[in-house]
């Protein structure tokens, strides 16, 4: 029971990174023509916050289900985005624009913060009905 837990967050972690990545194009008015580009964001973010975010107990259940805890997430990304950035950027052999790395950072750090939110509302609820 408690691995399925760990794997719907890590599922829904990963949803959200794609939903950042979409959106990150979707503003550069070049989602329409990115198809595997998106790729080159994705990867290095998930990548990065695989490496991180356990290191910060994200995963850990007694911890996943305390309001006060959903700081670790936001956190834990905004540790991973600098790391992604530069995966990003040595796999396209560009530059880091630190400007990127803030936007990234903040933008998946707010939407993690956004799905943890929801997960914890969610699994908080189902407690209270089914004890």
């Amino acid at each position: 029971m408690k691995l399925s837990k760990v794997i719907w967050i890590l599922i829904g972690d990963a949803i959200t990174l794609v939903l950042v990545t979409v959106y990150g194009f979707a503003t550069h008015e070049t989602l329409g023509t990115a198809g595997t580009r998106l790729l080159t964001t994705f990867i290095p973010l998930l990548v990065a916050w695989l490496l991180i975010a356990p290191y910060l107990g994200v995963y850990q259940l007694s911890l996943v289900g305390e309001f006060r805890q959903l700081w670790r997430p936001f956190w834990a990304m905004v540790l991973a985005a600098p790391f992604a950035a530069w995966m990003r950027a040595a796999w396209l052999g560009t530059a880091i624009l630190p400007v990127f790395v803030v936007v990234l950072g903040g933008v998946s750090a707010l939407a993690l913060l956004a799905w943890r939110f929801l997960y914890w509302l969610i699994t908080t609820r189902m407690k209270r009905t089914h004890g």
